[in-house]
């Protein structure tokens, strides 16, 4: 991580992840980049669906390989790239063949490491093998739920996936959550933890870098009217929440309430929950 010096108040406090010796480019592969317009939280009838987005400054989007097609054709490291869309590192590949993909890059990868997608090839780290394939107690990421859809879970900075156990058609793997869960084992997953760990200590630090990265600003709901939000109102400060205990905007149960629908066909292959 790297400090910033006090020269002002929000530098006093801002924090973010030295990429020097980690990055190995700044301009990304054109073929693999396009521009696009950003819907800050907005559905295709342009109404608000997700609160406190918006603005930001303009990116390209790179496209990055999660179907990971191109098997058994080994493929070379080209370059580290940082990519403003999601938190983890990409990597360009350039397999054999001559054609170049983006991936998400794991850790210690670095430019001139060779690696492959197929069903022998050696479990080291940015190989992807079916999970029948890789060893308890292994490291992987871009776990794929549906046979075929491609890379699913366990795609942000820093985060791996624990394999535990193999049990006839299925792999028990442990999610970054802590949740236990079944998935089949023909079912394709990559071998590592992903780059950029240090992402979750990042600080932010000022206003204006925040509204950069398209965050715009949150309001307590103990500081709006009682007609805008159910924690609203009051003499002076008053206990966040009300007697039926804290509620989003909307009035519904929020903060340690079960979210997850009770028939959902998927329950049936988590072992454990997750820890609250």
């Amino acid at each position: 991580m790297k400090k910033t010096n006090p020269t002002s108040p929000a530098r006093r406090h801002t924090e973010f992840v030295e990429t020097k010796g980690v990055i190995t480019t700044t301009d990304p592969y054109k073929p693999l980049v396009f521009g696009w317009q950003r819907h800050v939280g907005r559905n295709s009838s342009g109404r608000i669906t997700t609160r406190h987005k918006g603005g930001g400054v303009k990116r390209l989007f790179r496209i990055v390989d999660f179907r990971y097609d191109k098997k058994d054709i080994p493929a070379r490291v080209t370059s580290i790239e940082y990519d403003p869309n999601r938190t983890s590192f990409i990597a360009l590949l350039s397999y054999r063949d001559g054609e170049k993909r983006y991936v998400l890059a794991p850790q210690t990868l670095r430019v001139g490491s060779e690696v492959m997608t197929s069903e022998n090839a050696p479990v080291e780290i940015g190989n992807r093998l079916p999970l029948k394939k890789i060893p308890v107690g292994a490291m992987v990421y871009n776990i794929e739920i549906e046979t075929g859809r491609g890379a699913q879970l366990v795609r942000s900075a820093g985060t791996g996936a624990l394999v535990l156990a193999q049990e006839g058609e299925y792999t028990h793997v442990q999610l970054p959550s802590k949740e236990v869960r079944m998935v089949r084992s023909v079912n394709w997953a990559s071998i590592g933890a992903l780059s950029n760990h240090e992402h979750m200590f990042m600080t932010i630090g000022s206003a204006g870098r925040a509204r950069h990265k398209g965050i715009r600003p949150t309001v307590r709901g103990s500081a709006m009217n009682p007609v805008d939000h159910p924690h609203g109102g009051g003499e002076g400060r008053t206990q966040r929440g009300r007697r039926r205990g804290p509620a989003t905007p909307w009035g519904k149960p929020a903060r340690g309430v079960k979210t997850r629908k009770r028939n959902k066909k998927s329950s049936m292959f988590i072992i454990s929950r997750r820890k609250k």
